[in-house]
């Protein structure tokens, strides 16, 4: 008997709150403030237009004034780090932008099929906060769709957060992982990133759901580094190239992937590599720990992404822009040696074209500097979640 999703044996649970709202129905109006799958290679998805097969990450970004697709004012799930409307940004210009494939259309998003579709079941997200972005951002969507007076509970905590909708029996959660891999106590207040360790992962059995992501936090140095030592097996590192730990971290994670998730019966995505938009200067100051003083010089100078309200370019360049991240080629290198079939969303190439969809300064009371990472709610995540809601249509 398949045992249900327990998230971290009940151990969030104590340092959760526990919130059951009545939810409304949230029709977003024009003057509303707020906003390739198959395989493992992510190269293709069917879409609408006849059901051809198109690469769905390749395309432009076109003004719709239906967007957004919720108004985040009415959605209780979203923290104030991502609630750019709330924190006082004023231009609303990139709420009103749709991604559109090339050679193909999106089907627009039902949130209450959806729902009906998942029945029973838990959508699992697993991952540092730009999974978190990628969760609420899918949270708010159903939330929007439900009637007027739906049952939806909301627990936050950490490792584990929670958006139930009870009427339909669905859970969409978020177990916050930075790596994946393990990070424990090596004795006199060492940090050890275990590469080749899973122990947490037991937590994520269940769910009939996947979608992982890592890599933010691979690279960071200094103070914000989370780890003092690696170890792989009986070897210990004080360091070593980051592209070459992540490799190893992530093989990892798809040797357990292989060796415990049926595929007939859970369906398991891996979100890509999501950029920042940070100078050249500034981010190496933040990798290093630096953070106040990154975004202090990059807002004096007007670098990153402060201050701006449209994207880099309109549309995707059909030649990868000079070539793909050292980190996308990783990624699709584990993929591609998984067994298990693992759909990736290669948001890459849509979200490098949207400098103008960050947080930058807007990030929420008590964050000090610019925010070039994370991503606007309502926003970008929105435009993920409708290419992933593709992907399970054609599945």
């Amino acid at each position: 008997m398949r045992r249900p999703f327990m998230g971290n044996n009940g151990a969030a649970a104590a340092a959760c709150v526990l919130v059951v709202v009545v939810v409304t129905a949230a029709a977003a109006a024009d003057d509303v403030q707020t906003l390739g799958g198959g395989g493992n290679n992510g190269s293709s998805a069917a879409a609408g237009g006849g059901g051809r097969d198109c690469d769905m990450f390749q395309g432009r970004w076109a003004v719709d004034e239906s967007y957004p697709l919720y108004d985040t004012s009415r959605c209780p799930f979203v923290p104030d780090v991502f609630d750019c409307r709330r924190n006082g940004r004023p231009d609303a210009a990139y709420l009103k932008l749709r991604w559109t494939p090339a050679a193909c259309r999106l089907p627009r998003f039902d949130g209450v099929e959806f729902l009906r579709r998942w029945r029973g079941k838990t959508v699992l997200f697993v991952g540092d906060s730009l999974s978190m972005n990628q969760w609420v951002s899918l949270a708010c969507m159903l939330h929007a769709a439900v009637p007027a007076a739906a049952r939806v509970s909301f627990t936050s905590g950490k490792p584990v957060s929670s958006v139930r909708f009870e009427d339909y029996d669905v859970s969409v959660v978020l177990y916050y992982s930075k790596f994946l891999v393990d990070v424990v106590d090596g004795g006199t207040g060492r940090r050890v990133l275990m590469l080749d360790s899973m122990r947490d992962a037991s937590a994520w059995l269940g769910a009939d759901m996947l979608v992982f992501n890592t890599w933010h936090w691979w690279t960071y140095r200094g103070a914000s580094q989370m780890w003092d030592y690696m170890q792989e097996g009986n070897q210990t590192y004080r360091d070593m190239d980051r592209l070459a730990a992540f490799s190893k971290g992530l093989s990892t994670w798809a040797r357990w992937v292989d060796d415990n998730i049926d595929a007939s019966r859970t369906k398991v995505f891996f979100q890509g590599i999501s950029p920042s938009h940070y100078d050249t200067s500034s981010a190496s100051k933040e990798q290093e720990g630096d953070v106040a003083t990154a975004s202090a010089s990059a807002a004096a100078d007007g670098a990153g992404c402060y201050r701006h309200t449209r994207p880099l370019q309109e549309a995707t360049s059909t030649d990868d822009g000079g070539g793909i991240l050292p980190e996308q080629v990783v990624v699709r290198g584990v993929l591609g040696s998984m067994a298990t079939p693992v759909s990736l969303l290669d948001i890459t190439p849509l979200s490098q074209l949207r400098i103008d969809a960050h947080p930058s300064v807007y990030g929420g009371p008590g964050r000090d500097g610019m925010d070039c990472t994370h991503w606007c709610i309502a926003g970008l995540p929105d435009a993920w979640n409708q290419i992933m809601y593709a992907m399970l249509q054609k599945s």
